[in-house]
């Protein structure tokens, strides 16, 4: 097997799947699944810095920061100073964060069910998130000089 082929398929299917989700989310609410994803970031990181928006999301802080500023401008989180570091601040998200949450949450959920849960056995999704999980890990053992 080739590994590169590998890769363009793994790609392609990101690829597709995140058009898709992408497209459905702004018809639906507006929002893009990147700003959903940096939002659902914020939600389940306790105390979470821009930071953690580029390690969770594998984005640059410049990309981060900027996603973060749009967020904030559309009302849907906040910063608030950080209790011992001044140059950081704690991104929350607002109640309006929280409904936009649920709602693209659920259009993915339903949207993924479509798309994959329809397809694949309950089984062998559980199989494919392990392979990515794998995959994730030995790329961060690498990065990390293993």
């Amino acid at each position: 097997m080739d590994l590169v082929d590998v890769l363009d398929r793994f790609v392609r299917l990101e690829t597709v799947l995140w058009n898709a989700l992408d497209a459905r989310l702004v018809d639906a609410s507006d929002v893009t699944l990147g700003r959903l994803q940096t939002l659902r970031v914020i939600q389940r990181t306790p105390d979470c810095r821009v930071h953690d928006v580029v390690q969770q999301l594998a984005i640059t802080v410049g990309g981060a920061s900027k996603a973060v500023d749009r967020i904030e401008a559309a009302g849907l989180c906040r910063r608030r100073a950080h209790p011992t570091d001044r140059r950081s601040s704690i991104l929350e998200v607002t109640p309006a964060g929280e409904r936009l949450i649920a709602d693209g949450t659920a259009l993915l959920r339903a949207e993924l069910t479509r798309r994959m849960g329809a397809v694949l056995p309950d089984g062998t999704l559980r199989e494919f998130a392990a392979v990515v999980d794998r995959l994730l890990a030995a790329h961060d053992d690498i990065e990390a000089g293993g």
